[in-house]
């Protein structure tokens, strides 16, 4: 193979232009494609800027012709020439005005022909992908997104140090608590059978250090999570974590809306137009049936629950009386473009939200109803419905009956699969708002208590204090806030409980005894005796937002070296299996259970 041997790099295959005509440069890189024509040998060079064509001609270096036939694809090869006019220029590549003619030729590594293209549109599984990741990477829209997500973090650091606050680390070995999600586990050598976890979040850290007086705090940091995955999730993430003292939580949303407003205007120049809307989780759980309503386009829901009280449709009438409920959205002027067989798709989708199905209506001439429910309504109920559902011709209405809670998953499931199948989901399209006054808590179906919407360290609105441990724990508002983009939570955040007796009436809210508490959170407790100031915070997902920015929908697509949906790397085989000798370290032994 050839060295460098003192060769360096004067450009990058990208960045050469008209301006660079007659100049001498040395460019080194991957080989994309090379084409042969006889006396002349065309080679396009790629490195992260972009691609370049060289040219290897006989008459200006034979030498470098003859090791440019030799040239595969994906060649690591340095080369020095002379910028020219291109004779047929290609207008799709920005270097499309100018070549190469080069005159020294270095192969600093050859390569085997890789498992899978360097191309964008290779169509590989993602599995493969995700095997030959270094590979993948070379790619041109994983290299931007990439970049764009390194743009991000420095314009995170710039705008939240210009604002006073500072970057300060915390823990990865942390001890276990109870915050939502599993923890993962790591176990100490040194204190035989007892355990670190690696952190959800730096929650209680960043807490305490508005408790030490650093005012205000951020870090870019990542977080673990032993949960199950989707496309916009991973066991390992990162978060842009932040803490206010002295301040509330309109404080925190406008200082971190001013940040999302940079970070688009100079990454992708879209304005956002500031203050974002704020919408109650009450509002968006009504209007949309989700904590992140997409807001590109409407098929708001509709409650119909009084109409139909009395009806013949027992499926609706029984909902209505059982105090569940019948809501409905109307696809306004999309009627004839749903089939049976599409709306019973469409069903079935909603009947993996736990729906028992989906009743529906197609609205025709002078409000002429088709539906095999339409015969269970009298004139009078189909009027009522229609004008609730402010429906006119062409419109499809569509309704599920349950609990509100399955009403809510179910149909704003429908809801947004009906906005994909439209093409509604325009994803050069920003759509941002405030979700406000969450739940405190949330009834866990399992255990069937209640457990921390958020987190325990959620402060309750004021006026909801008092009813803490005596009222209806249900009815129970937090000051919290999620910042919602094209329907993702992009990041979330709380007034804190700064006051120890009002941490105390919290924990015991959630069931924990005083010995449990100080168990888990003792040391929590112990600093909020010497002066804890009022204080608030938020965390972006830095990977969902990069996803968002980067026009993809997948998370995989930002982040370098993800796991697969099996929390597995496929290109290092992790998680794997540790040797005895480590596990006898640690007092470990490891029992596997039966394998299904």
């Amino acid at each position: 193979m050839d060295t460098l041997n003192g060769l360096k790099r004067t450009n990058y295959c990208g960045d050469l232009r008209s301006s660079n005509i007659n100049e001498e440069v040395v460019l080194m890189g991957w080989v994309q494609k090379k084409r042969n024509l006889g006396g002349l040998v065309f080679v396009d060079l790629r490195d992260r800027s972009g691609i370049c064509q060289i040219i290897f001609d006989t008459d200006v270096n034979k030498e470098a012709f003859e090791k440019a036939e030799k040239l595969g694809s994906e060649f690591v090869i340095a080369v020095k020439g002379k910028v020219a006019e291109r004779s047929s220029k290609n207008p799709n590549l920005p270097t499309g005005d100018i070549e190469i003619f080069a005159n020294e030729l270095r192969i600093l590594n050859k390569s085997e022909t890789p498992p899978i293209y360097i191309k964008d549109d290779d169509n590989v599984s993602e599995e493969l992908r995700l095997k030959y990741r270094y590979l993948d990477l070379r790619k041109s829209s994983m290299q931007k997104n990439l970049i764009l997500r390194s743009k991000i973090a420095n314009i995170v650091r710039n705008y939240l140090s210009d604002n006073n606050f500072i970057e300060i680390e915390t823990p990865f070995l942390i001890k276990p608590t109870p915050e939502g999600a599993r923890d993962y586990l790591v176990p100490s050598r040194v204190n035989q059978g007892k355990f670190y976890a690696l952190p959800q979040s730096p929650q209680l850290f960043k807490q305490l250090l508005m408790v030490s007086g650093m005012d205000r705090y951020f870090q870019i940091v990542k977080c673990f999570r032993d949960e199950d995955l989707r496309a916009d999730r991973q066991p390992e993430f990162t978060q842009i974590d932040c803490e206010m003292s002295f301040v509330d939580e309109n404080d925190v949303m406008a200082i971190m809306e001013k940040m999302v407003q940079v970070i688009f205007k100079e990454t992708i120049n879209v304005d956002v137009e500031l203050p974002l809307q704020k919408m109650t989780y009450a509002e968006a759980m009504e209007r949309y049936g989700s904590d992140k309503p997409d807001t590109r386009f409407g098929f708001e829901f509709k409650n119909i629950s009084d109409i139909v009280a009395d009806c013949g449709f027992g499926v609706f009438s029984n909902s209505a009386k059982d105090g569940k409920s019948v809501r409905g959205i109307n696809v306004k002027g999309h009627a004839e473009d749903f089939t049976r067989k599409q709306i019973t798709s469409l069903e079935d989708h909603a009947k993996t939200y736990k729906a028992k199905g989906l009743a529906w209506m197609k609205v025709g001439e002078n409000r002429e109803v088709t539906s095999p429910i339409a015969k269970f309504f009298t004139e009078d109920e189909i009027t009522a419905i229609l004008d609730r559902m402010d429906a006119n011709s062409g419109d499809l209405l569509l309704f599920v009956a349950d609990k509100d809670q399955v009403v809510f998953d179910a149909l704003g499931q429908v809801r947004l699969e009906v906005g994909r199948r439209l093409g509604l989901m325009d994803n050069s399209v920003y759509k941002m708002l405030w979700v406000t006054e969450f739940p405190v808590f949330e009834e866990d179906e399992e255990s069937k208590r209640f457990v921390a919407k958020h987190h325990p360290f959620t402060s309750p609105m004021d006026e909801d204090v008092d009813k803490l441990e005596d009222g209806d724990k249900a009815s129970l508002r937090a000051k919290a806030y999620d910042i919602v983009i094209n329907g993702y939570e992009v990041g979330g955040g709380s007034v804190r409980i700064s006051n120890a007796e009002l941490q105390q009436k919290m924990f015991r809210a959630l069931g924990f005894s005083q010995e449990e508490a100080n168990e888990k959170f003792g040391f929590l407790i112990d600093a909020f005796k010497y002066g804890t100031p009022p204080h608030a915070g938020i965390a972006f997902g830095l990977d969902r937002l990069t996803m968002i920015l980067a026009g993809t929908t997948n998370i995989k697509d930002v982040i370098a070296f993800p796991k697969n949906q099996s929390a597995v790397c496929p290109m290092t085989n992790a998680p794997a299996v540790a040797e005895e000798v480590q596990l006898e370290e640690l007092s470990i032994k490891v029992e596997l259970g039966e394998q299904e």
